[in-house]
């Protein structure tokens, strides 16, 4: 059996408990080194357990570990940043599994987004504000198999969070700037939950001078919004005013 686990997105005790107790139970590990925090293993593994960085291996090293440990009757967990379904790359080793018959689960995890807005405390959805998140990137060297240009996006005036393109602060504003003003909140989070994380506040008129500053090019989220800034409705849900299914005014 291959677990493909969502290491979460740094602190080790934002792994899920199925996530842990999957590591608890590997006899090898495959990992993204560049990304996954290295005391996930050392805290959570069996002694005795292998390990793999991935950061070195191609995607047929990686099969070929995962058949071999399979045809010796080891578990194998496939440790991946954040959650594995958000720029995980995890489709492309199911898919090799499945034509070899060898068995797979899929365990989510925490996605540095939502990490970066608790770290920021903040919440993407507010009423009267956005009720849409729209996750994203600029084009790498994947390409994009969308039609959703950052400015294309930013029509939609939502929550955004936008991965794997800090290093490029400055043309993701400039694709902003098409729909958000100036004044528009912008977030930069730099390794949300690890111990050297840094967070930096902005907007869209300065965020790009802070970032070069700060000198952040990479391992960072980029969120934008208005549900960064003072003004929303407060939520139905809890207005003595009205009624749902749970709690009805006229028993009041």
């Amino acid at each position: 059996m291959v677990l493909f686990v969502g290491a979460g997105p740094g602190d080790v005790e934002l792994i899920t408990i199925k996530g842990m107790k999957a590591l608890q139970n590997a006899d090898c590990v495959i990992y993204a080194g560049s990304l996954v925090n290295r005391k996930l293993i050392d805290e959570y593994c069996k002694e005795d357990v292998t390990v793999y960085n991935s950061a070195n291996m191609n995607l047929d090293e990686v099969i070929d570990v995962m058949i071999n440990m399979e045809q010796q009757k080891k578990s194998v967990v496939r440790l991946h940043t954040g959650d594995p379904s958000i720029y995980g790359a995890i489709r492309e080793q199911m898919d090799r599994l499945i034509e070899r018959k060898i068995e797979f689960d899929v365990i989510p995890g925490v996605s540095s987004f939502v990490a970066a807005a608790s770290r920021l405390k903040e919440e993407f959805t507010l009423p009267s504000v956005s009720q849409t998140v729209i996750i994203t990137r600029i084009p790498g060297r994947t390409g994009k198999g969308e039609g959703g240009h950052i400015e294309e996006l930013a029509k939609h005036k939502a929550s955004m969070a936008i991965f794997l393109s800090v290093q490029s602060i400055n043309e993701v504003i400039n694709k902003l700037k098409t729909s958000y003003n100036d004044n528009t909140p912008v977030a930069v989070v730099y390794k949300a939950t690890w111990d050297d994380e840094k967070i930096i506040r902005g907007t869209i008129a300065d965020i790009v001078e802070k970032v070069e500053e700060a000198n952040i090019t990479r391992f960072a989220q980029i969120l934008v919004g208005d549900f960064m800034s003072d003004k929303y409705s407060l939520s139905k849900l809890y207005d003595k005013n009205f009624s749902h299914m749970y709690r009805n005014i006229s028993d009041n």
